[in-house]
């Protein structure tokens, strides 16, 4: 049945535009942009009691390329880091717009910007890329990451809503992924046993595919407000 409307949608041209509502109250464009999100490789965000954690999964294994070029955890600022599923070039975009804005912040006001207006900065990005004419939806999902007062992690999906969460993923096996950390998710859990946590998550959906060289982790603690990166071997001590 799903098929049967999809085929319908094309032949009235209601999937041709970004702006082009269908007659069920559907934007196509956006709903295909959202199917190329959980194309891309797949990334754990945990909001920690000692600061904010952030694993990716590279899925990149060419033996010609060098592996300290593949980089998906971005630093924003000191205080935030984001990552991305989807598109990744659709992703520098949006996150060199937010260094911009850091940046910014810090010559206009001498202090650092909330985690929260960098991600409101994005996500009102997105949103407009789904109202006018003449543009596609960002094929993305961003990940921001930080600590002020606080720690905290948002999510902005391909519509430009975002929310905070304690634990999510984003990319391929998102929702196994999400099951897993409604499951072992403890209020309390510091950095080094979120680290524990999402390596394990994967190592259970990847199975025999799971290689640590695969992944990169960075973290920011409440104390130093600093970004940390661990990837190769300085990730093999956090797996059981």
């Amino acid at each position: 049945m799903e098929m049967q409307q999809d085929m319908q949608h094309q032949v009235m041209g209601y999937d041709r535009s970004a702006t082009m509502f269908s007659p069920d109250g559907h934007l196509l464009q956006v709903e295909y942009a959202e199917k190329t999100v959980r194309l891309g490789s797949a990334s754990i965000g945990l909001a920690c009691s000692n600061g904010v954690v952030i694993i990716t999964d590279k899925r990149v294994s060419d033996i010609l390329l060098i592996q300290n070029s593949i980089n998906k955890i971005y630093e924003v600022d000191d205080h935030i880091i984001s990552t991305a599923a989807g598109i990744l070039s659709d992703a520098r975009v949006l996150i060199e717009r937010a260094q911009l804005i850091s940046q910014q912040h810090r010559v206009t006001y001498d202090s650092p910007i909330e985690v929260e207006s960098v991600m409101k900065e994005i996500a009102n990005t997105m949103q407009s890329f789904t109202q006018y004419p003449g543009t596609r939806p960002f094929g993305v999902s961003v990940m921001i990451a930080g600590v002020n007062s606080g720690n905290h992690l948002f999510v902005s999906d391909v519509t430009g809503n975002y929310f905070a969460y304690k634990a999510i993923a984003i990319g391929e096996n998102d929702e196994k992924i999400k099951e897993a950390l409604r499951k072992n998710y403890k209020d309390g859990l510091g950095i080094e046993d979120g680290i524990k946590l999402g390596l394990k998550i994967f190592k259970e959906v990847l199975g025999k595919n799971f290689d640590v060289l695969r992944f990169d982790a960075a973290y920011i603690t409440l104390k130093d407000k600093k970004l940390e990166r661990l990837e190769g071997d300085a990730l093999k001590k956090y797996i059981k």
